[in-house]
């Protein structure tokens, strides 16, 4: 699997043949009649519970890839953490993905360093991600953040650490779409 681990920055175009627009400062958005479906993300949280993101369709999913010796990774993790909790009320569901972390403890160690109120499935070998289809607002490395809106379509995607500004400038037209 080709990633960019732990870029920090960076996008990808956006083309006629995507049919999503490229961001600014590596966040891309794609317009509603053009959002491609979410994959199938189900498996095993850090805790071992089961997690399918289907069972949140009808919330709007930040879905964050990260991994515990991602430097960008723990840098934003704060701040998705202050997202999450003031967001919650809107009917949005954060979830991580934790990758290439081969052993579950530094990543367990990491959320709860920082109180991380959502949980994270547990990819220690990158999986999930290889189910986006290409050509969509995919994760192309680590970390990325994906934003999927109510109906289960791939609304936004980041290829950087996010800070609290830009994610809540993201999610403000999906909270406004009904």
């Amino acid at each position: 699997m080709a990633l960019t681990a732990c870029q920090s920055g960076g996008t990808s175009g956006g083309s006629s043949d995507t049919k999503f627009v490229t961001g600014t400062g590596g966040i891309d958005t794609a317009k509603p009649a053009d959002r491609k479906p979410l994959p199938e993300i189900s498996g095993k949280t850090l805790e071992g519970k089961p997690l399918d993101l289907a069972d949140y369709t009808g919330k709007i999913v930040v879905v964050n890839v990260w991994g515990s010796w991602c430097a960008p990774c723990r840098a934003e993790m704060k701040h998705l953490v202050k997202v999450a909790n003031d967001t919650k009320a809107d009917g949005v569901q954060f979830v991580g993905i934790n990758t290439r972390d081969p052993n579950k403890a530094p990543a367990v160690k990491l959320e709860k360093e920082y109180d991380v109120p959502y949980p994270s499935l547990y990819d220690p070998m990158g999986k999930l991600m290889l189910r986006f289809p290409p050509g969509s607002l995919n994760p192309k490395a680590i970390p990325s953040t994906l934003v999927i809106d109510r109906k289960g379509r791939i609304a936004a995607r980041a290829l950087k650490a996010l800070n609290e500004k830009d994610l809540k400038r993201t999610l403000e037209p999906l909270i406004a779409e009904k």
